[in-house]
Order: structure tokens, then C-alpha cells, then sequence
């Protein structure tokens, strides 16, 4: 087997070339700095002139892109050329008042969501991760953590499966090693996943215990909170023993959402169908006479916790896409008043 394949590489990805060079896989980001493996070595590349110019930053190379890369004469460097189309692309908004989204990782067939089983453990912040993943085109998997140090993990299997209707769900240990190797079948068949989550929940130690070495560095974590510094500080792609491949990720604490309005049908389908069956078709679900909704909140058959959070959810959306439209307004006018300046510059041909 070439060692891309070992990475994920098959022919749909060879009919996505358009570019010379040879193709290899990010698998780290730094500054501008991408390590690429190839079937002629690890090189540390950087994006041509051309593909800079011509694209914009959501379109520059990310851990888990494929990529065409040229080998500089003589040196274990190389340029991209090309970043091959992604199959789905894992993503949050910026931290801040800007709209800019953030590539998490992208070309990942399962996106491990991680919480533990103590303070960490959030079904509210699980829903977020949940929207991304589906509408990421990924599939999502759920990782209850530290299972060594619940006594009862009925309660907490209870409230994911409540919220995520057919995920699969694993509680697991990196100490004792249950569940590991449950984890590890998912990715079989060179399967590329994204491990993700607040820090503090056991990342490292879960990555430590898929690669069967102490690959990552592990720090301990707040016992009054469970809350855990920044272990990992870069997104980076570990090929495992066993075969597969994962991406760890730095801890998330903060999720801000971004355009997932598709996420939103698949992630909260049980209220979706809800109020497809109100009388009304513009109903509110206030006061409305037949609003299937408000029945299901009063006799117990939808959660008033979950659909606060669906509703607090779709305004977060619906103020992203009002931002997008003024900025996209914005940069609009902006290139036109260029334009008229530039015309009016122009001198004058005379007759």
C-alpha cells in the first residue's frame, strides 16, 4: 500500500486533480506553514503565489485537505498548487463580533464529540456540536469520557439519546481502555475522524490510548470544575497503528455558530416536526389555537429545556445571516465606489 493510502487517498480523489505536482495530505498548520505527506516524504509547504492571490482564506489548506504539491529542487520543502475539493468541512463562527468562520478540520468521515461524565457533561453545548457535525457533511459520534470515574452512567446516556436520535454513543476510558477499541472500528479502512471538545475532557488521553503510545502530552485537570487548561494548542492528524486516522483539535469552550441552517432540520427533527403539524403554517407557537408544539411542552412529550435551546438557536442563525447580508452589502458598495473612482480618473478621449 503507498503510504497515501494509508492516509485516505483512493481514485475519487485522483479525478479532483486539475493542477501539477504530486498529491499529498495536511495533516499540521502553522503560520502559514502546512506539513504535507507524500508518497516521497513529509514536506513543510507553503501556497504559491497564484492560489493565494486567487483564493480567499476559507479556501487555504487545512488539516485534512488533499492537496497538489511541487518539491522545491533539493530541499524537503514544497509549494500547493492546488487544495482538491473537500467532502465535508467542520467549522465554527470567530470568536468576536466578526462573521468570519474558522475551519475546524475538513474531509473527515466521523466527527467524535467529546464530553466526560462529570462537570463537563452539557446536552445544551452537545446540540451545538451536533448542528455542526450534520451539517459538515460528517457523521457525528458521541465520546462520553473518564467512564472509570462515573458510577452510573445510565442518567447521562438518558439525556444524549434524547437529543441525538440514531448517533452512536460510546462511554469510555483512556485508563482502563474500555471502549477504545470500539472507537478504533469506526475509523477501520483508512477512515479519517475529528476529535472535538472543551479542555479538560481527556482528548490527549483518548488520542494516547487509539495510538497506543504517550503521543500527547496530558495535563491534569480542576477537580471543583472539571475544567482543564489547553493541552493541545494546534489541530494535527495522527495516522494510528490500527489503521485510520484522527485529528486532534485544542479545547473548545466557547462554539459560536455559523450558517447552519441545514444543521438545524437534522439536529432538533423532533421540533422541526412538531411544527409541521400545527394547524397553522405561520403559527408562532405561543397562544395559536392547534399548535402541536405548545401540546407537546405541556404534556411532557418535548422537553422545555431543548426547546428553549432550539429557539435561542434559530435567532443565533437568523443574526448571523442579517451580518452576512450587511457585509456582504457592505463590500458591494465598496467595489463600486472604487469603480467610480477609478472611472473618474479616466482622462478623457477627445474626438
Amino acid at each position: 500500500m503507498k503510504k497515501i493510502e494509508q492516509y485516505g487517498w483512493n481514485s475519487s480523489w485522483q479525478e479532483k486533480i486539475t493542477a501539477p505536482g504530486i498529491p499529498g495530505r495536511v495533516t499540521l498548520e502553522h503560520k502559514n506553514l502546512y506539513r504535507v505527506v507524500t508518497d516521497n516524504g513529509e514536506w513543510l509547504c507553503s501556497l504559491s503565489g497564484k492560489y493565494r492571490h486567487q483564493h480567499n482564506r476559507i479556501e487555504f489548506p487545512c488539516v485534512g485537505d488533499w492537496v497538489m504539491v511541487e518539491q522545491m529542487p533539493g530541499e524537503e520543502k514544497g509549494i500547493i498548487h492546488q487544495v482538491l475539493h473537500r467532502t465535508s468541512q467542520f467549522s465554527r463562527k470567530m470568536a468576536g463580533e466578526t462573521s468570519d468562520i474558522q475551519l475546524i478540520a475538513v474531509n473527515v468521515d466521523y466527527v467524535f464529540l467529546a464530553m466526560s461524565l462529570n462537570h463537563d457533561f452539557n446536552v445544551r453545548r452537545l446540540e451545538r456540536y451536533l448542528l455542526a457535525a450534520w451539517d459538515s457533511g460528517s457523521n457525528p459520534v458521541i465520546v462520553l469520557t473518564k467512564k472509570d470515574q462515573c458510577a452510573d452512567t445510565e442518567p447521562y446516556l438518558r439525556q444524549v439519546e434524547a437529543v441525538a436520535f440514531g448517533v452512536p454513543v460510546y462511554a469510555v476510558s483512556a485508563l482502563t481502555g474500555e471502549g477504545i477499541e470500539e472507537l478504533q472500528q469506526q475509523l477501520a479502512g483508512s477512515k479519517t475522524g475529528a476529535l472535538l471538545g472543551s479542555s479538560g475532557v481527556g482528548k490527549s488521553s483518548l488520542i494516547n490510548a487509539l495510538s497506543g503510545s504517550e503521543r500527547m502530552m496530558v495535563q491534569n485537570i480542576r477537580e471543583d470544575d472539571s475544567k482543564g487548561r489547553h493541552t493541545t494548542t494546534h489541530r494535527e492528524m495522527i495516522l494510528l497503528p490500527e489503521g485510520g486516522l484522527m485529528i486532534d483539535t485544542p479545547g473548545m469552550r466557547e462554539f459560536q455558530l455559523g450558517d447552519y441552517s441545514e444543521g438545524v432540520e437534522a439536529g432538533f427533527s423532533d421540533v422541526e416536526d412538531l411544527a409541521l403539524a400545527c394547524r397553522f403554517r405561520d403559527c408562532a407557537h405561543n397562544d395559536e389555537p392547534g399548535c402541536r408544539v405548545q401540546e407537546a411542552l405541556q404534556n411532557g412529550e418535548l422537553d422545555a429545556g431543548r426547546y428553549r435551546s432550539y429557539l435561542k438557536l434559530k435567532r443565533e442563525l437568523a443574526h448571523m445571516e442579517r451580518k452576512s447580508d450587511a457585509a456582504a452589502q457592505k463590500t458591494e458598495r465598496s467595489k463600486w465606489k472604487q469603480v467610480t473612482k477609478d472611472s473618474r480618473k479616466r482622462p478623457v478621449k477627445k474626438r
